[in-house]
């Protein structure tokens, strides 16, 4: 791009608003730009600070350079619709931008307008739409062979009544953008109009040499503008149509996996030397890398259990996927160069080479520390053998309910395809840092009572008025409540050794309803799930400290206060459930 529109133009970039300085401005090889390709604007209409934008991005295939198009005014490719008259009058209808192509195709006419993108465009690139929004409806386009999700984004429609009812601006990946100009050969024009309300100033009407209107136009060369400045509310209106060349067919530095140097590697990774390491060349990653595909419903994130070992390898739709991703510690993912080289885009290895954690940094790592996934699988299995359990008690008295039922989990189902079927527990083992917020760890709190919750109050009064409790009473008790007065029920028996046939009683028994300390961290999970407020957070803490937790650890995060909660909650479930056990095995 040798024309440098700045400078050509008749104001000094420093007097320019920072909008229009954009405009005349060619956009770089960054591949993090979002490119303006599309835009109707009204800003503040009539007030002082009033700034307006109609604007298209134009496919220019030859080596000419545009000059002002009549496109420029309305910010549309095609005003009003073609006039009807005899069969077949619009075969040759061909909307563009003065004989050219568009990235976004914009109809519009006095009332109503219309956007998505160019056909040509989301065909060449294999995009796929969605929409998304109510009222504020927006298209989003993705690559999802990648996947690289909203290539390209913007608002359906908008209409004008006096007034223009919502802004429209249409952007897209710089990376994506330019690789369709490079297949096309061709170059990006910013066809726009801008009007915008200036401050009277001394350098401005030096340029309109004493006059109160002027307009201005290159004196060489093509007419690529055409500036209108005239008095206006006590100030100077800039009116400005303009052809200005944006961007040029060049590549986007793309993600590469060759050439990386890895964490106590000197020389650069490529495909053909990870495939040719025959031998296993151990790579440590954070398990953060984790979180780009976890809080991705297009991912595959389930863990599994493969020979001892939790596997975490995302995939994605069939397409790709990483392999023998191992758990280990609380917070590593162990694989091997090989495994990471395996075939999958180039961007979801060098996403990976972010996380790398040097052999060196891992002398004090305890290798055998409990991670989140084996810890939600512990919860997971007291909460199988609970519902087992229960199940059985309330078999023994007519109350026939399975223990999935009861728990919302299926032992033969966990036993033949792991957690697949319950994406509650693919989110509740999300990646959880020493360092996680105080409202992460709300969150994760939250999901843990959603497991408890499930079993259904109906079937634990019915078990507790069957063994003597008062009816009355009963009926107004929550969930946690209802269990730990069965686990007292169940303590009574087992203390005085009776059997499942002694639960059936007239009488309550003494102590039925009272607290229980062994399910305090129940009680806590609970006022966890609710404390928004920083007073019902303080006292939650307190009640942390008196059920021994450090609170001192608190000043670096939160996560080892989930796993102090958790392996509570675990303690708490596995004791109502050997009770439970206890009395059935009698």
């Amino acid at each position: 791009m040798k024309f440098d529109y700045l400078a050509a133009f008749p104001i000094p970039a420093e007097s320019l608003p920072s909008k229009l300085r954009e405009l005349l401005t060619p956009v770089g090889l960054s591949a993090n730009i979002r490119v303006e390709v599309a835009t109707i604007q009204e800003t503040d209409q009539y007030g002082p600070n009033a700034e307006h934008l109609h604007l298209q991005m134009a496919v220019v295939t030859d080596n000419q350079q545009l000059k002002t198009l009549t496109e420029a005014g309305n910010g549309v490719v095609e005003y009003s619709v073609p006039c009807h008259g005899d069969v077949g009058s619009i075969r040759d209808f061909t909307p563009s931008i003065s004989g050219h192509d568009y990235i976004v195709a914009a109809w519009g006419s006095s009332s109503f307008y219309s956007y998505s993108l160019s056909e040509k465009v989301w065909m060449a690139l294999g995009l796929s739409p969605r929409c998304v929004g109510n009222d504020e409806q927006r298209l989003v386009y993705d690559d999802l062979g990648l996947p690289e999700f909203d290539v390209a984004d913007g608002e359906i429609s908008t209409q004008y009544h006096y007034s223009l009812k919502k802004n429209v601006c249409w952007r897209m990946s710089n990376e994506y953008l330019r690789r369709y100009l490079w297949l096309r050969g061709a170059r990006g024009f910013r066809v726009f109009f801008y009007e915008k309300q200036l401050n009277d100033t001394p350098k401005l009407r030096e340029i309109m040499n004493g006059k109160s209107h002027i307009v201005l136009k290159p004196t060489e060369g093509i007419k690529w503008y055409e500036l209108d400045i005239r008095e206006h509310k006590n100030g100077l209106l800039l009116q400005l149509w303009a052809s200005v060349e944006a961007v040029m067919p060049e590549l986007c530095i793309e993600q590469n996996a060759d050439g990386l140097i890895w964490l106590g590697d000197k020389a650069p990774m490529t495909h053909a030397r990870a495939n040719s390491l025959r031998f296993h060349n151990p790579v440590y990653l954070d398990d953060r890398f984790l979180e780009k595909y976890e809080q991705s419903t297009f991912y595959d994130t389930t863990p599994f259990k493969a020979w001892a070992k939790w596997d975490c390898s995302p995939s994605y739709q069939g397409q790709w996927s990483f392999t023998e991703c191992q758990r280990v510690g609380r917070n590593l993912i162990k694989t091997s160069m090989r495994e990471l080289y395996k075939p999958k885009p180039d961007r979801e290895i060098v996403h990976a080479h972010a996380y790398a954690i040097a052999t060196t940094d891992l002398e004090h790592v305890d290798f055998d520390e409990e991670h989140i996934v084996n810890k939600v699988q512990r919860l997971l299995d007291a909460l199988l053998d609970l519902g087992d359990g229960l199940s059985q008690l309330g078999d023994s008295i007519g109350l026939i309910h399975s223990a999935e039922e009861l728990t919302g989990f299926s032992r033969k189902e966990v036993e033949a395809n792991g957690w697949l079927k319950y994406p509650m527990l693919n989110r509740l083992a999300q990646v959880a840092p020493l360092d996680m917020t105080q409202q992460m760890f709300l969150s994760r709190c939250k999901s843990m009572h959603e497991l408890l919750q499930k079993i259904p109050n109906g079937y634990l009064r019915s078990l507790l008025v069957k063994a003597g409790s008062p009816r009355p009473k009963v009926k107004d008790l929550g969930n946690l409540k209802l269990i730990q007065s069965l686990l007292n029920i169940l303590e009574s028996l087992n203390s005085q050794l009776e059997s499942i046939y002694d639960l059936s009683s007239e009488n309550a028994r003494e102590g039925w309803n009272a607290s229980n300390a062994k399910l305090a961290p129940l009680f806590l999970n609970n006022d966890l799930r609710i404390a928004d407020a920083h007073d019902a957070m303080e006292m939650c803490i307190t009640s942390l400290q008196k059920l021994g937790f450090d609170t001192a650890n608190l000043s670096i995060g939160y996560g080892t206060a989930l796993d102090f909660v958790m392996d509570g909650v675990m303690d708490a479930i596995n004791t109502v459930g050997i009770e439970l056990h206890k009395l059935l095995n009698r």
